[in-house]
């Protein structure tokens, strides 16, 4: 299924220690939406776990388009500075709202762009995500209330 309207993407106060994600659908979710949802991020916090988000060590998108034979330095992670994710909670929802806690640890900015490239197409394919809020707090929502924020995480770092 296609969706025709287009995932509205707001930033707020953004502490990367201490980040909640959320996401407006534009109905109440299923349970198989809810998976495909959680899915993401799951896979998007592993491999922000392992260092995957290092800016500091890009070397094939810093080739360019001519991959061919190029020389990676086998070193190049060693030499950057450690980039990963600490903590992630555990998924809430209410009503049309998601909402999860992330502790993003050392990883790069570039996790957000991948993170948001995903979502993007996850809301275009699988399921209708109106809106997606990186950092501060719903109003309609306090975090205070979390049953499962950021008291329970899914790894402990």
């Amino acid at each position: 299924m296609r969706y025709l309207e287009e995932m509205q993407i707001q930033f707020r106060e953004i502490n990367p220690f201490d980040l909640w994600i959320w996401l407006e659908f534009s109905t109440i979710p299923s349970e198989q939406e809810k998976k495909y949802v959680e899915e993401v991020f799951n896979s998007w916090f592993y491999l922000g776990k392992l260092g995957a988000f290092n800016a500091e060590n890009l070397q094939v998108q810093e080739t360019g388009l001519d991959l061919s034979y190029m020389d990676y330095d086998p070193e190049g992670y060693d030499k950057s500075l450690l980039a990963l994710m600490h903590n992630m909670g555990q998924f809430e929802y209410e009503g049309t709202w998601a909402r999860c806690w992330f502790d993003l640890g050392t990883s790069d900015a570039i996790a957000l762009d991948i993170l948001i490239n995903a979502l993007k197409q996850l809301s275009q394919e699988y399921v209708n995500i109106e809106q997606l809020y990186i950092g501060g707090e719903n109003e309609d929502w306090s975090v205070e209330d979390s049953e499962n924020g950021r008291s329970a995480f899914i790894y402990d770092n």
